[in-house]
């Protein structure tokens, strides 16, 4: 399945995902896959949201150049985590880094300025999108929510695009082994490169690539460049799998 220009059904994510980037805001053609209204379970609306917080603003340059996108900060059980904004929609979640490496990585991913959310040059509906966006990814880590409808700016290849969509289909507390993943999407002995994928995930959670583990129910792999690294992010794959209700042998 390759992601063109017509509609592909992804239950378990978003109200739409758009893979062209942001010019498709303006109108410009581009592959954008989209999820039918009504075909996500939705949780019930919850008025108790948690209002988005002053933030330590993050200096930026080029004032006379419109951002490419707005981060906010969302509380996590191990601590913080970031998530940035588009025109289009939610362009990366970040687990675990510090604010200026992930606003400094994702620059350097889409080649543009990325400001705080509180900056006066964010649009309004930016704002909106990251306060639902906290607003579901709190609800999520509270037990009360179990899928997401949310926009995704999804700035992937287009074989990550396959993997992932495949990813997007496991449900809430399903999982499935790399070897799996890779034979449900049509590409048996692909296992590897379906890790590779994973590992590159832009928006985890979002898209539930914790939900892919390793053969027989061991824990399997979750980004991190460094053993420590590679550690505390297993640590949160782990908690994120027993928040669901899954348990594995590692």
């Amino acid at each position: 399945m390759r992601f063109t220009h017509e509609a592909q059904l992804i239950p378990s994510i978003g109200s739409w995902i758009s893979a062209g980037g942001a010019e498709e805001a303006a109108g410009a053609t581009g592959s954008m896959i989209c999820i039918l209204p009504g075909s996500i379970r939705r949780a019930a609306a919850n008025g108790n949201r948690r209002p988005l917080s002053r933030r330590p603003g993050v200096p930026h340059t080029g004032a006379m150049t419109a951002p490419a996108a707005a981060f906010t900060r969302c509380p996590a059980p191990w601590g913080t985590l970031h998530i940035a904004t588009t025109a289009v929609g939610i362009v990366a979640v970040d687990l675990g880094s510090e604010a200026p490496e992930f606003v400094d990585g994702l620059s350097r991913r889409l080649h543009g300025t990325v400001i705080p959310a509180e900056d006066a040059s964010v649009p309004a509906r930016w704002r909106v999108t990251l306060a639902e966006a906290v607003g579901q990814i709190s609800e999520y880590f509270s037990g009360e929510r179990h899928a997401f409808d949310l926009p995704i700016d999804l700035r992937v290849s287009d074989w990550d695009r396959l993997v992932l969509a495949g990813a997007a289909h496991l449900d809430y507390g399903e999982t499935a082994s790399y070897g799996e993943l890779a034979r449900r999407i049509g590409r048996p002995g692909a296992a590897q490169a379906v890790g590779g994928a994973m590992g590159r995930n832009p928006v985890p959670i979002l898209i539930p690539c914790h939900r892919i583990v390793g053969a027989g129910g061991t824990l399997g792999g979750y980004g991190g460049s460094t053993y420590d690294d590679r550690m505390a992010a297993l640590a949160i794959k782990r908690r994120l799998l027993a928040i669901e209700g899954s348990r594995l042998l590692d």
